[in-house]
């Protein structure tokens, strides 16, 4: 049975002119009544009637990238990365072949995930790239994946970038990882060889696929070198403090692992921005950097050899990500085989770790 516009302003609770001024965009609809509205038009997977309908398979030259956070330089890099590869690409269309790169920030909510891939699926967009971890909820895991399906099945390439494959999806043109595990062992088995025993761990959000990688990557190293048993789950999580990928959250959650544990000699942040904060706060303790305690970050990001001491890292080659996920997108390079590729880690050590204290 067909889908209606009614059928979709009864799902959403509105009248069918708000359900079509949100779909055309061209009328101010509270935030709130947009993201019910396309809720209803995803969960009924409704396509508009008459002449469009025709055009359901076709693709636009819009091209959608979603962030987490533009603000964030992990997040900006490889946005304009993309961007330059998708921008002024030669051939035929309405605007002369060139693609429009739109930069979408969802501030980490999945509920703004999957309506930014709405929108973008009522605009039939060429290509879609998802940049950065995903969020590891099974109800979200399903919707995604479903979504992503119509996605393709209508023509749009989707490219994952920094994030792993979607379980039980086949609809994307290519996955590249991010060898986040690899990087956060070499980190710590970095710190082991220095010497450390106690290391504390700022690890980000618990739901995200990014934290659980580089945290399982550094407690692989711990248990190896028998500094903790794998099975101590409470030693393992107090050794560990979780928080956002920011400096703020840095900041305190270092104050809380010295306070659980005064005779830390080394800190590993989640990313470069959370070391930041790291740093502050042991500075603020009157403690000095390495000499006292040794900070590490991941990510390599552009501040992290500017700042004082260089921060010893994770190097993510994320411009390089972007631009191949961008070049993809368009269809201007074979995707790996099985679609799916490992972007290795690259350990950079620098000025802030050193041998403990005596």
């Amino acid at each position: 049975m067909t889908v209606t516009l009614a059928d979709v302003a009864a799902r959403a609770r509105v009248s069918p002119a708000t359900v079509s001024r949100v779909l055309n965009g061209n009328y101010p609809v509270a935030a709130s009544t947009r993201e019910r509205v396309l809720r209803a038009v995803d969960e009924l997977d409704y396509v508009l009637n008459g002449p469009a309908s025709s055009l359901a398979a076709a693709t636009s030259d819009l091209v959608g990238i979603l962030v987490n956070d533009i603000a964030d330089p992990f997040f900006g890099i490889m946005a304009g990365a993309a961007q330059t590869e998708i921008g002024g690409q030669e051939g035929t269309g309405r605007a002369g072949g060139e693609k429009l790169a739109v930069v979408c920030n969802t501030g980490g909510s999945p509920e703004r995930e999957l309506t930014y891939l709405t929108l973008l699926q009522r605009q039939r967009a060429a290509a879609v790239v998802l940049t950065g971890g995903a969020i590891e909820d099974p109800a979200h895991i399903a919707a995604m994946s479903a979504k992503l399906t119509r996605l393709a099945d209508a023509g749009t390439r989707v490219v994952l970038c920094g994030r792993p494959p979607l379980p039980g999806s086949d609809a994307i043109v290519a996955a590249l990882a991010f060898d986040n595990r690899g990087g956060g062992r070499r980190l710590t088995e970095h710190l082991i060889a220095l010497g450390h025993r106690r290391i504390g761990y700022v690890a980000g959000p618990v739901e995200r696929t990014t934290t659980r990688h580089r945290l399982e990557g550094h407690r692989a190293a711990v248990a190896a070198a028998g500094l903790v048993d794998e099975k101590d789950v409470a030693e393992q999580e107090r050794l560990t403090v979780h928080g956002s990928y920011d400096r703020r959250s840095g900041y305190d959650a270092t104050l809380e692992l010295l306070r659980r544990e005064p005779s830390l000699t080394a800190v590993v942040a989640a990313n470069d921005t959370v070391a930041l904060g790291a740093c502050a706060a042991l500075r603020d303790q009157g403690l000095r950097i390495p000499e006292d305690i040794s900070v590490a970050g991941f990510d390599d990001l552009p501040f992290s050899i500017d700042v004082v001491p260089s921060l010893t890292t994770v190097r993510l080659p994320l411009f390089e990500a972007g631009a191949r996920a961008g070049r993809l997108a368009m269809g201007n390079e074979t995707p790996p085989p099985g679609g799916i590729a490992t972007i290795p880690a690259e350990l950079m050590v620098r000025g802030s770790t050193a041998p403990p204290r005596a």
